[in-house]
């Protein structure tokens, strides 16, 4: 078989696999959400620990509710430790409105990150309503596995990279707060926990 329909028919059967493993996203308006934890909560701040082939049932079985809450949230991101859960695997998808092309990110590491720098406006799902303008790399490489436990290297830059920098951080314990001044940060949670203790 000549390389180039090799290479071909693996990428297809790599597709595949993805939908086949994310179907559940056809019908993901009928999925309960799971809960998303608000901060402070110290699973929040706690450096979550690497996925194992032990550990993919369980991954798998929080993708369908942790799709749903991130879509209707609405976010373009989330980590594990958002729901509770210490493991190193996080969830993107910075498509358009309207669109779909959805991450999982299975023990991702930034492995190479530019000089040049950006400032974006963030927010989190774990801090409702609070957001900042915070400065990262403007682009980056990074390692993770998928969840056919292959290995892929892929470089980002603009909104992805700043999304897989901040999903990282989650993995870590660290909260785009943490980027900012005392003074900012302070008034940040401090308006958060007024705003949660008013619900």
């Amino acid at each position: 078989m000549p390389r180039l329909e090799l290479v071909f028919r693996h990428l297809t059967d790599y597709i595949r696999s993805i939908m086949t493993a994310l179907s559940f996203l056809s019908d993901i308006e009928s999925i309960t959400p799971t809960p998303i934890l608000v901060a402070p909560q110290p699973v929040l701040r706690a450096v979550a620990r690497e996925v194992t082939a032990d550990d993919m049932a369980l991954v798998k079985s929080h993708l369908p509710g942790m799709f749903s809450a991130m879509y209707k949230a609405p976010g373009i991101g989330l980590a594990a430790p958002q729901i509770g859960l210490g493991l190193r695997f996080a969830l993107v998808d910075v498509a358009d409105e309207g669109e779909r092309n959805p991450m999982v990110l299975i023990n991702p590491e930034i492995i190479e990150e530019s000089e040049q720098l950006a400032a974006r406006e963030e927010g989190c799902l774990s801090l409702p309503n609070q957001y900042a303008e915070v400065i990262r790399p403007l682009s980056v490489r990074m390692r993770y596995r998928n969840l056919e436990g292959e290995v892929i290297e892929m470089e980002a830059d603009d909104l992805l990279a700043t999304c897989l920098q901040h999903e990282i951080d989650h993995l870590d314990g660290i909260l785009f707060v943490d980027h900012l001044s005392k003074l900012k940060r302070n008034m940040i949670m401090r308006r958060l926990a007024k705003e949660q203790k008013g619900r």
